[in-house]
């Protein structure tokens, strides 16, 4: 006898305001408390609710938390259950999309939050090691499942827990770090394009390493290797991940720079494990204050350029549009010192990670410093984010990192 079928439950109503409801349909997930026409008298912060239009039309099942700034996370538009089988599945689909456009790497940013359509939540892979990080309250109740369902894709040895992140305490949670499930001792080896990198997991920034600029880096080093013997200056060095791509790449000599101790050790380790300590150098320093320190001379000297090729691949320099202008002279002033230490027909690899500053506004002000050096440039690739963190057009805050290489003409 087929056992009977038992309706879900009504999930908790959110109604929207007129006209607030093509942004969604076109795609974005993100609700915000003034796009809210009515919500359900018993919903509560980290329920999952129903969200329509003001004609009570279907939208999708979304994450509800009024403390948070984004009050509904859109999780979908189909009529499903947001379950295990639900994660695995979207999971799976990210899965997929990395093997198509990264085939043969084993570390990748699995989940991209809005970029994979599971907003609050983000998974990175390193190797046989997964960590997580839920900065939504959502997603964050529904670690469990989300466990579950990562432990039935990969089977990995240990998943971390890296919420550290300021953004949780909007959302009204605690910071939390901690192994959720497995064994985890001490620092993970992690291949990326075939060099190894030392990464501690549980205390490194962000969740371990930049696997955003996977591709970059091979691109980056491969624009180098077109200068054989070249003499680089890698700023903002964290790990080494450009420098060891230079120094593999037929670099003679690459200088990393950090201002953390505990970064430049690393990447000393790094570039010894890979054969590669007799063409690196690394020094902890400020890198503002070491070029100030290169390209200041005397009323009577002039400076002398002597790297073939220099990268800028600083932190965020703004995290908000209020402070976009303080932003943009510290990217000029990184530039202006940079552009002085190239050589005529050197290279310049230069990166931006703050959403708030696109590319055509990055881009002018690289040319404003060169204008200021008097050097002429000549664009040679454009850099976006690797495809582990996909863009969705759609969702602008998906499209974050731009970079250029230019070529000094003169």
């Amino acid at each position: 006898m087929t056992a009977p079928t038992v309706p879900s439950p009504a999930l908790p109503l959110v109604i929207l305001k007129p006209r607030e409801a093509d942004r969604i349909v076109a795609g974005h997930p993100w609700i915000y408390a003034g796009a809210i026409m009515h919500a359900s008298p018993d919903v509560k912060d980290g329920d999952i609710v129903e969200v329509k239009d003001h004609r009570k039309h279907w939208l999708g099942v979304g994450l509800y938390n009024a403390k948070s700034k984004i009050t509904v996370r859109l999780l979908t538009h189909d009529h499903v259950t947001v379950d295990q089988a639900f994660f695995e599945e979207r999971i799976r689909s990210a899965l997929a999309l990395r093997q198509r456009h990264l085939p043969g790497a084993t570390s990748f940013r699995v989940v991209s939050a809005e970029g994979d359509f599971l907003s609050g939540l983000i998974v990175d892979k390193y190797d046989d090691v997964l960590v997580v990080q839920t900065p939504a309250l959502g997603m964050d109740l529904r670690k469990p499942q989300i466990l579950a369902a990562l432990q039935a894709i990969f089977k990995p040895r240990a998943i971390v827990e890296r919420n550290e992140m300021a953004s949780r305490k909007f959302e009204g949670l605690p910071e939390a770090n901690g192994i959720l499930a497995g064994t985890l001792d001490g620092p993970v080896s992690v291949d990326l394009n075939g060099l190894k990198f030392e990464t501690d997991l549980r205390a490194g920034h962000k969740t371990g390493l930049y696997l955003d600029q996977q591709v970059n880096y091979k691109r980056t080093a491969e624009l180098i290797g077109l200068t054989p013997g070249a003499n680089v200056l890698d700023c903002f060095t964290f790990l080494g991940g450009f420098a060891l791509h230079a120094a593999r790449a037929g670099a003679a000599r690459v200088h990393g720079l950090d201002q953390s101790a505990d970064a430049i050790a690393a990447a000393t380790r790094n570039a010894a494990t890979n054969g590669l300590a007799d063409k690196c150098t690394f020094e902890a320093a400020n890198v503002f204050d070491w070029l100030k320190a290169q390209t200041t001379v005397g009323p009577h000297e002039k400076l002398v350029p002597k790297f073939d090729a220099v990268i800028l691949d600083p932190p965020s320099f703004t995290r908000n549009r209020a402070s976009v202008e303080d932003a943009l002279r510290g990217y000029k002033e990184i530039h202006l010192r940079a552009l002085k230490l190239l050589r005529p027909g050197g290279l310049l690899a230069t990166f931006c990670c703050s959403h708030h500053v696109d590319s055509v506004t990055f881009q002018d002000v690289i040319l404003s410093a060169a204008f200021d050096t008097r050097r002429v440039l000549r664009r040679v690739a454009t850099f976006t984010q690797s495809p582990d963190h996909p863009y969705i057009p759609c969702i602008a805050e998906t499209e974050y990192l731009k970079g250029f290489a230019f070529e000094v003409v003169r």
